[in-house]
């Protein structure tokens, strides 16, 4: 038999009332049609419903927590500055002096020095510190000193605190050498200040000697510059510099003096185009602007600024669109620039030019800072005379590319201003030179152990006579052998990091490598570039805080206009 879909439909339908019962069909269907009622008033309780309100801000809430984040940070930043300064003060106990180990004497306590010092492994060797000065001097922050901005301390670093700070115990003498003797290996050094002990003068050996004693002002044979000229060199010569020109501005305030001698008085001139000169002359200038004109104001637009250079243009390392900037700069803070001019002799109220036509000009002033050349110390040059066939530069001593002292047999190293490299005078450079002759130190010591770890195993292998233990004896000294084949000590090679430079008005420039070129920067953000990097570039933390507490108090209360 056939049957059509509707048939099969009214089947199934029979056969579904078969299987329930009318009660049970009748309880099934109230209940669905209570479940769509339920629904259909749930969806128009939901169209009928206003959406619900947006929760409010609760600003007592946020300012708690920010409160209390904020509580946290700063207790948690003073615990963690307390904790670093006490555990500076505090240093702990040292390996003694070891006679075993060798000797390295190292004279100086400048840029290359001091970062010798700071990266050097003192447990491998007995170190002496042999400099007139007992602190390392920040000098890019010398010129702020010159006019009041920080205070000498803040840029100190005594030797000690890194000498205490090593592994083993460093000997530090305040002393100037004054002779080295080479071949027998000994340096000769003198207590030069003003209290002496009955014992001060005295000979030292050495295994290795680090010659970084700087250098000293060149002044190329000029009349009056040593003698009436303030230098840009050494913490004495900020001090000077500060004293002159204050002197300067009370001589000019006497009453009855007479108006061209107020402006013999009140006129600047700086020798130098260099980094040192522009920031003394950006440093002047802010002090004129920012306390002078207050304290003074019937003198402050008296004030005149002259930077003398000898070449084409100032700041020849710096590119050439931040010479233009920097140029601008001082038109605006009303600088003069005198280019392609040369200082003649240096008078007790005047300074002799020779100008680019020529002709010589007798300029009054009433102090003269000089800002240009190096020239060695005489303890170098003694040195250099004590290897006339290898040492031939007269500009400084002569090194390999591993810092070498050229005629020296590998015992005299030599870093900093005191070389004849090919690389600038800086404290970049200086730096740089320490922390590689400290890896070289470092290198040198792992293959002297692993050379006397050789001989020892050659000697021990000769009275073996088991196959077996002669067998290990000879792979051993293999590998000792291929060891020592793997100490290689790299040649020095500077790796520039940037210029930077102060040039007034709170405005610096920089020049940074990056990629293949570099980056020109110049203006307000880059003064703050430059505060961050100087700061992040202080040796400790004491340093860190000093200056930036003084940068704070002299921006707010100004400069200090008193005077010895």
């Amino acid at each position: 038999m056939q049957f059509t879909r509707g048939s099969a439909v009214v089947s199934r339908s029979l056969a579904t009332r078969s299987r329930f019962p009318a009660a049970a069909r009748k309880h099934l269907f109230n209940r669905s049609l209570s479940t769509t009622s339920i629904l259909r008033e749930e969806h128009n309780a939901g169209q009928d419903a206003p959406p619900p309100k947006p929760k409010r801000f609760n600003f007592k809430t946020f300012a708690k927590v920010l409160g209390g984040a904020t509580l946290v940070s700063i207790a948690g930043s003073f615990g963690m500055f307390v904790y670093v300064t006490q555990k500076d003060r505090h240093p702990g106990t040292q390996l003694p002096y070891d006679p075993e180990k060798k000797t390295i004497v190292i004279l100086g306590s400048g840029w290359g020095a001091t970062s010798l010092l700071k990266t050097l492994d003192t447990s491998e060797y007995n170190v002496v510190i042999i400099s007139p000065k007992n602190y390392f001097l920040f000098t890019p922050l010398l010129p702020s000193v010159a006019v009041g901005t920080l205070s000498a301390k803040a840029i100190l670093q005594p030797t000690r605190y890194l000498a205490r700070h090593k592994a083993r115990a460093v000997t530090v003498i305040e002393a100037e050498a004054k002779e080295i003797d080479p071949f027998n290996k000994t340096v000769t050094f003198e207590d030069d200040t003003e209290i002496k002990g009955e014992v001060s003068h005295t000979t030292i050996p050495y295994d290795y000697l680090v010659h970084a004693v700087g250098a000293e002002v060149q002044t190329f044979g000029i009349p009056g510059v040593q003698e009436k000229a303030c230098f840009m060199k050494e913490l004495n010569d900020a001090e000077i510099m500060q004293r002159r020109f204050k002197d300067c501005i009370e001589s000019a305030a006497f009453p009855g003096q007479d108006d061209a001698e107020i402006d013999r008085l009140l006129h600047i001139v700086i020798v130098g185009g260099g980094p040192t000169g522009i920031e003394v002359s950006g440093e002047i200038h802010d002090f004129l602007e920012d306390d002078l004109k207050a304290w003074y104001p019937e003198l402050a637009g008296r004030i005149r600024i002259s930077l003398v250079e000898a070449l084409p243009s100032v700041l020849p390392m710096f590119s050439k669109q931040l010479i233009e900037y920097t140029e601008s700069t001082f038109k605006e803070s009303k600088i003069d620039i005198l280019t392609k001019t040369m200082v003649k002799e240096v008078k007790d109220r005047s300074v002799v030019l020779q100008m680019p036509d020529k002709s010589i000009q007798d300029v009054p002033c009433g102090m003269v800072v000089w800002a240009g050349g190096n020239k060695g110390r005489k303890i170098t040059q003694d040195l250099m005379a004590k290897y006339p066939s290898a040492q031939t530069n007269r500009r400084g001593l002569v090194v390999d590319d591993h810092l070498r002292l050229a005629g020296a047999n590998g015992s005299i190293f030599a870093i900093g201003d005191c070389t004849s490299t090919s690389y600038a005078p800086t404290a970049q450079v200086a730096s740089q030179q320490g922390a590689y002759l400290a890896r070289v130190f470092a290198q040198m010591t792992k293959k002297e152990t692993l050379t006397a770890k050789l001989t020892q195993l050659e000697q021990a292998s000769v009275t073996v006579t088991d196959p077996e233990e002669k067998a290990k004896f000879n792979s051993d000294i293999e590998t000792t052998k291929k060891l020592i084949s793997n100490v290689k000590v790299r040649p020095f090679n500077y790796s520039h990091q940037g210029s930077l430079a102060y040039i007034g008005s709170d405005k610096a420039i920089a020049d940074l490598p990056f990629a293949n070129g570099n980056i020109a920067s110049a203006g307000v953000a880059t003064f703050l570039f430059w505060r961050s990097a100087y700061l992040s570039t202080l040796f400790s933390l004491r340093n860190r805080t000093l200056v930036a507490n003084d940068w704070i108090i002299t921006k707010i209360f100004g400069r200090d206009l008193s005077r010895d």
